[in-house]
């Protein structure tokens, strides 16, 4: 008999499908060669919601170690994700008064695309990172990083030196990690009596309405609305009393927060407005999290339909962005290489590789200007302006831009 599974927050059983993308290979696990092809391992990728706290989840099948301790993602090769930081770093600069004599930490710093800006700024800056060889890069940006997983042990060691943040950011990391209540607790630990976190991350409301189901794989545990982060926060003496809607990844939530006895930081409208959205879209109840499934089966349906409409009319598809959401699109929609010829990242740590589960050779974004592919299709469609313009020259052959999500559509 199976042991049941249970919520990583609240311990309560998960009985309540939300999704279930079937059984997948890890989205970042790109292989070498064709030789690593028979050893490729699948797991199941099976999102449920918990009946009593709302949050959405998968199990923890692989271990985070296993996942995030060499890491294939590089935050500094997305120009608009590095000036998204860049903005970040002025406004909070001005607005908590940092200067010199402020502490800035970071969480899942990786390769040091925003603490860089502080560092300009003569505003000391620590980095704390599990994946070693990204670490590497932050140090010589001039980013001085700690190489862990964040948690209670990491930040009671941080403390044990004396070290307290003023401000905290989080971005896109708290849905990484399997044990969340020891994340969060770490925060509680490591910030400073009056200081800030800030936690960026998909808000799940976007998910739900717009089908962005291909941002669900195994190293996303978590999909996080409003309603579970106060939740949580709340369950470790942190408190969230600011929230700004962004158009980062297809729509996320930057919430501000502090230490539940701080009386420095009131409410906002932006965390009232964003409550009532959650509220209206019944988030506090199951019913909100039911008939997603048909939204995914139509985009897959869609897909299939397009490509094979390619193929027969002897048009030739390539891929842009070896994207973890990719990856979940390709694998769950049973695409591989009969119908997409190849996908280009300007990571140079992805080229030259195959992708998990569809092997759809990865190579360097100069390949589309030598195949002139009719259709470039953009898997990582949060950027699809950004790739668009920079390669707006393939309407030079009479190439065209395709998006997948959250219905599949030919740019013009």
């Amino acid at each position: 008999m199976s042991t049941p599974l249970t919520c990583r927050f609240c311990a309560q059983e998960l009985t309540q499908t939300f999704v279930d993308l079937g059984s997948t290979p890890l989205a970042n696990s790109y292989l070498k060669s064709a030789a690593d092809i028979p050893s490729e391992k699948s797991y199941p990728l099976h999102a449920r919601v918990c009946s009593n706290c709302k949050l959405v989840q998968v199990a923890d099948a692989v271990p985070a170690e296993d996942i995030f301790s060499d890491y294939a993602y590089f935050s500094s090769f997305s120009p608009s994700w590095v000036e998204h930081a860049r903005q970040y770093c002025v406004t909070l600069t001005k607005a908590l008064g940092l200067d010199e004599n402020s502490l800035v930490m970071e969480v899942a710093s990786n390769d040091g695309y925003l603490l860089k800006h502080f560092v300009d700024k003569n505003i000391p800056v620590l980095g704390i990172e599990p994946a070693a060889n990204v670490a590497v890069a932050a140090e010589k940006a001039g980013v001085k990083t700690d190489v862990a997983f964040f948690g209670v042990e990491t930040a009671r060691r941080l403390a044990a030196q004396g070290l307290k943040a003023d401000l905290m950011a989080a971005n896109n990391v708290m849905a990484h990690v399997p044990d969340i209540n020891d994340f969060i607790a770490g925060f509680d630990i490591l910030l400073a009596e009056d200081g800030v976190l800030t936690i960026e991350f998909p808000h799940l409301l976007n998910l739900i309405e717009k089908a962005q189901f291909d941002t669900i794989y195994h190293e996303h545990y978590s999909y996080l609305s409003l309603l579970s982060v106060e939740a949580i926060l709340s369950a470790h003496n942190l408190k969230v009393f600011n929230v700004e809607e962004l158009g980062t990844h297809g729509g996320s939530l930057r919430v501000y927060a502090c230490h539940t006895a701080s009386t420095k930081h009131a409410e906002t409208s932006g965390l009232k407005n964003v409550r009532t959205k959650e509220k209206a879209a019944a988030l506090d109840t199951l019913a909100g999290y039911q008939n997603f499934t048909p939204k995914v089966d139509a985009i897959r349906t869609s897909l299939i339909a397009f490509l094979d409409a390619a193929k027969k009319d002897g048009k030739s598809v390539a891929g842009y962005g070896a994207a973890a959401k990719g990856n979940t699109l390709l694998n769950f929609c049973g695409i591989n290489t009969d119908s997409i010829d190849f996908v280009v990242d300007r990571n140079p740590e992805k080229q030259n590789t195959l992708l998990p589960g569809s092997h759809i050779p990865v190579c360097a974004p100069e390949k589309i200007w030598e195949e002139k592919p009719d259709y470039v299709l953009i898997l990582p469609w949060n950027l699809a302006t950004e790739i668009s313009t920079d390669m707006a020259a393939i309407s030079e052959w009479g190439g065209k831009f395709v998006v997948p999500v959250p219905e599949v559509k030919v740019l013009s």
